[in-house]
Order: C-alpha cells, then sequence, then structure tokens
C-alpha cells in the first residue's frame, strides 16, 4: 500500500510538544508519511518560550523546494509563519507548486503567552495564506485577531466563520477549547452549513500544542482521502484522546499524548 504523505510548514518547538514535532507526529499515528519545512526554531519548554530564531527567506524557499521537485504532497499544514514576508512566500510557494489539501493553523501565541506572529503579519495572513486554505483552523482568540470581533457567544463564532470565509477560505473551523464553562463546543462552516462538536472540558493544564495537533490531524485525513467534515471529527477525537490520556511531562503546561487515538483504536479491536 502507498502511503499518502504531508508537509507541514511551520516551527519547531524544542520542548517538543508543538510546532513541527507536534505535526510530525500526528502524521505517523494517523498513518501519512510526514516531511518538514522549518520557519523559525524556538527555545521552549512546558513553561515557555525563551526565544524565536526566524529562518531566512532563502532557507524557508529550499526546503520547500527540496520537498516540491523530488517527493511532492498530498496535503499542507502551516502553523507558526512569525512574519509577513514569510507568509507571503509560503502563500507564493503553495501556488507555484499547485498544492492543494491546505489546512492553515494561524498561530498567534504560545500556551505560555508568548507572540509568535508579528502584528503587522496578520494583514499577509488574511490577504496571501487564508484565500488558499482548504481549511483554517483558529482558535477563538485568533480568530477576534483575524476578523476583530468580539467573540463570546456561538452567533458570535458564526459571524466570525462567515467573516473568514468570505476571505477565501473553503471551510472555517473555530475551535472552542478558549471557550468558558465545562461545555466545549467546536464548529466547522462550510459556506452554507454549521456543523458543530461537542465535548466535556478535560481538566488538566496539559494542552500545550493542541491547536497545532488539531490542525495537523486535519491535514492527514485530508491527505488520506477523507472529507473535511469527517477529517474534522478524527481531528477532534485526536486530540480530545491525547488530552485525555495526557502524559504529565514538564513542570508548565505539558504536552498531549500523541498515541493516545492509536492506542484507544488498538484497544476497542481487542
Amino acid at each position: 500500500m502507498k502511503r499518502k504523505i504531508a508537509l507541514t510548514i511551520a516551527g519547531s518547538d524544542s520542548g517538543g510538544g508543538a510546532g513541527i514535532q507536534a505535526d510530525l507526529k500526528t502524521f505517523q499515528e494517523l498513518g501519512v508519511y510526514g516531511m518538514s519545512a522549518i520557519t523559525a526554531v524556538t527555545a521552549q519548554n512546558t513553561l515557555g518560550v525563551d526565544a524565536v530564531y526566524p529562518m531566512s527567506l532563502d532557507a524557508i524557499e529550499k526546503q520547500i523546494d527540496a520537498v516540491a521537485t523530488d517527493i511532492g504532497t498530498d496535503a499542507i499544514k502551516t502553523g507558526m509563519l512569525f512574519d509577513s514576508a514569510i507568509i507571503e512566500l509560503v502563500a507564493e510557494k503553495i501556488k507555484q507548486h499547485n498544492w492543494k489539501n491546505i489546512v492553515v493553523d494561524p498561530v498567534m501565541i504560545a500556551k505560555g503567552g508568548a507572540s509568535l506572529l508579528q502584528k503587522e503579519a496578520v494583514v499577509a495572513l488574511k490577504e496571501h495564506l487564508i484565500p488558499l486554505a482548504t481549511v483554517v483552523t483558529p482558535n477563538i482568540p485568533e480568530a477576534e485577531v483575524l476578523t476583530g470581533l468580539s467573540i463570546v457567544t456561538m452567533e458570535d463564532r458564526k459571524e466570525a466563520a462567515i467573516m473568514l470565509h468570505s476571505i477565501g477560505a473553503k471551510y472555517v473551523v473555530i475551535k472552542g477549547g478558549h471557550g468558558d464553562g465545562d461545555d466545549l463546543v467546536d464548529l466547522l462552516y462550510d459556506g452554507s452549513v454549521f456543523y458543530t462538536i461537542d465535548s466535556k472540558r478535560l481538566n488538566t493544564k496539559n494542552t500545550h500544542g493542541t491547536g497545532c495537533t488539531f490542525a495537523a490531524a486535519m491535514a492527514a485525513s485530508l491527505a488520506n482521502g477523507m472529507s473535511v467534515r469527517r477529517s474534522f471529527e478524527t481531528a477532534k477525537d485526536f486530540v480530545y484522546l491525547a488530552i485525555k490520556h495526557n502524559l504529565n511531562i514538564g513542570k508548565g503546561h505539558g504536552p498531549t499524548n500523541h498515541w493516545a487515538y492509536a492506542e484507544e483504536k488498538a484497544a476497542a479491536i481487542q
């Protein structure tokens, strides 16, 4: 059986919980061969981000072209892109190589609060990258920055999803983890219909990398030929189990458990 393949264009997390490390783990667990183009190197752990070192545009371009000219890809996941120049380059390369199944995770702030996206880059994200997205996957604070809305109610989320769809994203997911209360709702919008998945909040601080993992799970599922809706459901299940069976690593916001989804499926078969 020929394996499907996916490329993550994102930052490196030295602590292993988020960024390309989380993406590659997710790809692997969902049966997809993973590749990476690193946009920035971070020095971080569960306590926070100590430093960010963006890669040169030339280095990023050469990584992407190296994959494109030899291997190709069935899906793309973008994560931390840091500034407008990197965003514009990535968008240019996606168009140049005519890549499909583009999942854009508009990473802005690390779990500990450090900024991972320059303020001027938000405009570039909206003008250059989101219009290429098969799916864009902001959490509530990211959706607020992208739309300028204050998002409190479900109707606010729907309004934000409509706005992001009007920018050009074919599908919009607004994740519910930053919502209030114990009932979490993730929202998918396809331009005409809203679809939601509900879950109960899990009482843990170990949620580092959940946004990266969710988007990577969607990209892997799209690479495997799933519909966007089924990919959304798979990503939700993957992340929920990764949080539920977290690893309790580190002194701060620990990483999730990327093994949990496959282990749960294997246990159900036995």
